[in-house]
């Protein structure tokens, strides 16, 4: 199991390691589950391209669910998605996963060779972490290649903690919108253009 250290972008302390095999694969036509929704880094050492607040969507509460911190990285850990492009992609697919999944995305910030986010489920019934993220890793990877990153692909595995009871979603999240600054990307973490919230959360 991968033990992620939040500060090197790999996998977080205490997550568990998700391995996202073909099996149970499932159809894109089905039940509309995996419908697909309809700059490189432009920056030199000492300056970040214009900052462009991403788009903040539907916003709703879910007092007392679980809340999962997530990450996906890149295959090869490239560094390919600090651009709008890829950017807005994942935002609108955070966006849809609500309708498609009855899942909510809650605070994300995406860097240069992977993404962390905030997850929870809106009913015990759809408790199912893996299938979530296989079919939305499989839908924003057939979008980014098509619209951003020719032959994109994500790491096979994701890395997932549940956040218990007493740990702070506030204080996590503090952490880890520091990872910009902390990877030199940005002077203050409000300059990061890549980051925003999609839901509200209840944790």
């Amino acid at each position: 199991m991968g033990r992620l250290d939040v500060r090197s972008g790999c996998c977080p302390t205490e997550a568990r390691c998700r391995d996202n095999r073909d099996s149970g694969a499932i159809s894109v036509g089905r039940a509309g589950l995996c419908q697909r929704a309809a700059s490189d880094r432009s920056m030199t050492e000492n300056r970040l391209p214009e900052r462009r607040h991403l788009r903040r969507l539907e916003r709703i509460t879910v007092p007392g669910a679980p809340v999962f911190f997530i990450t996906v990285c890149v295959h090869g850990r490239e560094r390919v998605l600090a651009r709008q492009a890829a950017a807005d992609i994942l935002v609108e697919a955070w966006g849809l996963t609500e309708p498609l999944h009855k899942w909510l995305v809650g605070r994300y910030v995406v860097m240069p060779d992977h993404v962390h986010f905030f997850a929870s489920p809106l009913s015990d019934a759809q408790k199912d972490l893996s299938s979530f993220m296989r079919c939305w890793k499989r839908s924003t990877a057939d979008r980014i290649r098509q619209q951003a990153i020719p032959g994109f692909r994500w790491q096979r595995q994701f890395f997932d903690h549940l956040l218990r009871s007493g740990e702070s979603y506030a204080q996590k999240w503090e952490y880890v919108r520091q990872n910009p600054v902390r990877a030199k990307l940005a002077a203050r973490c409000e300059d990061w253009p890549y980051q925003g919230e999609i839901s509200i959360l209840g944790a």
